[in-house]
């Protein structure tokens, strides 16, 4: 069996706004038609940016949201995927996975357990009691949300996925929220009233809000060990061998350009 290489990218500078989201769809592309190699595992840290989704953009609140966003200091950006607003920022640690596969479609449902499960681990490692499921009241909606369960007993929601497939490739793409969770309440909580849509502020919170302390860099770390440990022996399917390679930020820029 032949075994591929897994490219480790943590992105260090941001390209802004709506650069850093536009440039998954870069590298999407670019592995799509063989211009550079896949799989590969970018990470970064994001603005602060309320994204919302295509629903959203034709809600009668949709301007209003935006405004608001604005006032909260987060940036209002539409993504290409499905799901409802969610808002991230510094405190945050987003996880692009690019991968070529000549049937993407096929185990589409299964990506999502997969990495959910790979999540999971992440934060059982840092102490926070976490696990996969759509909680009542939760922002952007999801069966493969990943949520923690406080001491007591309240769940919060700590991250949401979403998968982005084409011809020859797939994205599937990961908001974890680490740190500050009172910022992501605070404007998520006027976005979704101005919207109409059902939200309940106290599911929504940060790995910090667990396990007090737990920082953007500790989960990166406990991130990479969990890729080594799971998915360099058999990938998401079980049955692929994989090597890894870090790859420094301005190295993959020279190799695929900002669109």
């Amino acid at each position: 069996m032949a075994t591929r290489t897994l490219k480790w990218v943590e992105q260090d500078v941001s390209l802004g706004f709506a650069e850093d989201l536009a440039y998954s769809t870069a590298l999407l592309r670019s592995v799509q038609h063989g211009t550079i190699a896949g799989p590969i595992v970018r990470i970064y840290r994001p603005q602060p940016t309320v994204s919302f989704g295509q629903q959203d953009v034709r809600m009668d609140g949709y301007q209003q949201a935006r405004e608001l966003s604005e006032q909260h200091g987060f940036a209002p950006m539409v993504r290409r995927v499905g799901g409802r607003a969610a808002a991230y920022h510094p405190g945050s640690l987003i996880i692009d996975h690019i991968q070529p596969e000549a049937d993407a479609m096929f185990g589409f449902r299964n990506r999502f357990a997969y990495f959910g499960e790979l999540l999971t681990a992440t934060l059982e490692q840092l102490g926070v009691d976490a696990a996969v499921g759509e909680i009542p009241g939760e922002y952007c909606a999801g069966e493969y949300s990943v949520h923690a369960v406080l001491d007591s007993g309240q769940r919060i929601k700590l991250a949401g996925t979403a998968q982005r497939v084409v011809k020859g490739a797939w994205l599937f793409s990961t908001s974890l929220v680490v740190e500050d969770g009172r910022s992501v309440r605070e404007v998520l909580t006027d976005v979704y009233a101005a919207l109409g849509l059902e939200f309940e502020p106290s599911t929504a919170g940060a790995a910090a809000d667990a396990v007090p302390g737990v920082t953007v860099d500790d989960v990166t770390g406990k991130l990479l060990a969990q890729y080594r440990q799971r998915f360099l022996k058999g990938g998401h399917t079980g049955n692929d061998t994989y090597g890894l390679a870090t790859m420094g930020w301005s190295e993959l820029l020279a190799q695929v350009p900002p669109a």
